[in-house]
C-alpha cells in the first residue's frame, strides 16, 4: 500500500512564506511525475507546479517566479517552496505522485491560509 503524507500548511501573513512537504511509503520501485495541485471552495482544483523524474518543471502561471517545486527521488519526497505569498493562494494545497508506472497516487491535503 502506497500512502502520501503531506505537511507544512498553517496561516502566513500577505509577503509571507511556507514550504509544503510531501512524502511516500510503501512499495514504491518508481517515481514519475511528482506535483501540486491547489484547491479553494468554489474554485476550479488547479494545477500549481509539477515536476518529473528527470527535473523539468511546470508552474502555473499565477505562481510564477514565486513557487519552486523540488523532488528527492531517494527520499520520495517533493517540496513546494512558496515565497511572496498572496491570499489568492489560500486553498487545499494536495500533493501527487505517479507511482509505479500504475497509478496517481493522492496526499491528504494541507490548508495554506494567506492573510491580507
Amino acid at each position: 500500500q502506497v500512502l502520501l503524507v503531506e505537511s507544512g500548511g498553517g496561516l502566513v501573513q500577505a509577503g509571507g512564506s511556507l514550504r509544503l512537504s510531501c512524502a511516500a511509503s510503501g512499495s514504491i520501485f518508481s517515481i514519475d511525475t511528482m506535483g501540486w495541485y491547489r484547491q479553494d471552495p468554489g474554485k476550479q482544483r488547479e494545477l500549481v507546479a509539477s515536476i518529473g523524474s528527470g527535473g523539468s518543471t511546470n508552474y502555473a502561471d499565477s505562481v510564477k517566479g514565486r513557487f519552486t517545486i523540488s523532488r528527492d527521488g531517494a527520499k520520495k519526497t517533493t517540496d513546494l517552496q512558496m515565497n511572496s505569498l498572496k491570499p489568492e493562494d489560500t486553498a487545499v494545497y494536495y500533493c501527487y505522485m505517479h507511482i509505479n508506472y500504475a497509478r496517481v497516487y493522492w496526499g491528504q491535503g494541507t490548508q495554506v491560509t494567506v492573510s491580507p
